[in-house]
C-alpha cells in the first residue's frame, strides 16, 4: 500500500507594500496523508476550520493532486486523504495555498515524482490565482516573485534576519480572499504605484538586514491596505497598539482579516496589546507568536 506524508507552512503575504509579491512562511503547519486504497475517494480533516472543508472531489488538496495525476498520467485504484490542519481558514495566513502544495507534491511523489519543482509550481499557482503565497509554501523563507510575460512564476528566495519574529492576531471572523480584491480599484494614481514600489524595494532590503529603524515606515502601502480597511474594523487601532508597544512594523496578513506584526522583542506584550485593541470594538482574537519557518515543505513515508 504506497502512502506518503507531506506537511506545508503558513504564509503571509504582500507584507504591506509588496502586492502579489513578497511573501513569507510561517512556523505553522498544514498536513496531508495520501494512501493509494483499493477503491473510492476517503477524506478526513482534524483542526482548524474542518466544518468548512469538504471531503468530496470539490476538496482543494484532492483538486490540486488531481492536476498533478492527469499531468504525469496516472490514476490510482483508490485514495484515502488525512487532513490535519493547524492554519486558520480564510483569515489570510496561507491556508489555501499549504493545501494546494500538500495536494499537489503528495500526488507527484504517489505516482512516482515525475513532475520537478517548476511544474509543480505552475500547477499550484494555476489554482491559486498569483505566487506570493505558494512559493513561501514550497520552498520557505522570504520570497520575492513575479509572473513573466509568458506567463512563467519566478522568484528569488532569501533569509531574513533571524532576529525577526512574527506576532499574528487572528479575528474571529473571516474573510475570503475574493471579498477581499472586490474592494480593490481597478486604477490607481501614478503618484501611488511609485510610492508602493519605492516602499517594497526600501522594505526587501530592511527586512533582509534586520534594519529595524527603516522597517517602521518600509510597510506602509497606498494599493491594498486603504482599500481594504472597511473590511477590517479597528485596523488602524490594532496597528497603533502595535507599534506603541514596540512592533518593527505591522501589516494585513494577505488579504486579511489577520493582522501581523514583526518584532524582535516582547512579543506577548506586543500580541497582547493587539488584541486588547480588538477587545475595545467588540471583536474576539486570538494572538500566534511565530518563528519564521526557512525550509518549506517536508515530505515523509507515513
Amino acid at each position: 500500500m504506497k502512502r506518503v506524508k507531506v506537511k506545508a507552512p503558513a504564509t503571509t503575504a504582500n507584507l504591506g507594500p509588496g502586492f502579489d509579491t513578497l511573501g513569507l512562511a510561517l512556523r505553522l503547519y498544514n498536513t496531508v496523508e495520501f494512501i493509494e486504497t483499493e477503491s473510492g475517494l476517503t477524506i478526513e480533516c482534524s483542526g482548524e476550520g474542518c466544518a468548512s472543508i469538504t471531503t468530496d472531489e470539490t476538496n482543494i488538496v484532492y483538486k490540486a493532486a488531481e492536476l498533478v495525476f492527469r499531468q504525469v498520467g496516472y490514476k490510482p485504484r483508490g485514495l484515502r486523504i488525512n487532513i490535519s490542519s493547524q492554519i486558520p481558514l480564510a483569515r489570510g495566513l496561507g491556508s489555501s495555498a499549504a493545501a494546494i502544495i500538500c495536494g499537489a507534491v503528495a500526488a507527484n511523489q504517489l505516482s512516482g515524482s515525475l513532475l520537478g519543482e517548476r511544474e509543480i509550481l505552475q500547477i499550484c499557482v494555476g489554482i491559486e490565482g498569483h505566487p506570493d503565497n505558494v512559493v513561501p509554501a514550497l520552498r520557505g523563507g522570504f520570497i520575492i516573485t513575479t509572473v513573466t510575460s509568458s506567463g512563467h512564476v519566478e522568484y528569488i528566495k532569501t533569509l531574513p534576519s533571524p532576529a525577526i519574529r512574527a506576532v499574528a492576531v487572528v479575528p474571529e471572523f473571516e474573510l475570503k480572499t475574493s471579498v477581499s480584491r472586490r474592494v480593490l480599484p481597478s486604477t490607481f494614481e501614478f503618484r501611488d504605484v511609485v510610492y508602493n514600489v519605492g516602499h517594497a524595494a526600501f522594505f526587501v532590503g530592511a527586512f533582509i538586514t534586520g534594519n529595524f529603524s527603516s522597517l517602521r515606515f518600509a510597510m506602509e502601502d497606498r494599493l491594498h491596505q486603504p482599500y481594504r480597511e472597511s473590511l477590517i474594523p479597528g485596523m488602524r487601532k490594532v496597528f497603533d497598539a502595535a507599534m506603541r508597544s514596540g512592533a518593527q512594523s505591522v501589516s494585513i496578513s494577505g488579504s486579511g482579516p489577520t493582522l501581523i506584526a514583526f518584532v524582535n522583542s516582547r512579543d506577548a506584550e506586543i500580541g497582547e496589546a493587539m488584541r486588547a485593541a480588538w477587545v475595545c470594538e467588540g471583536i474576539d482574537s486570538r494572538v500566534l507568536l511565530l518563528e519564521l519557518d526557512t525550509e518549506g515543505h517536508k515530505v515523509s513515508d507515513s
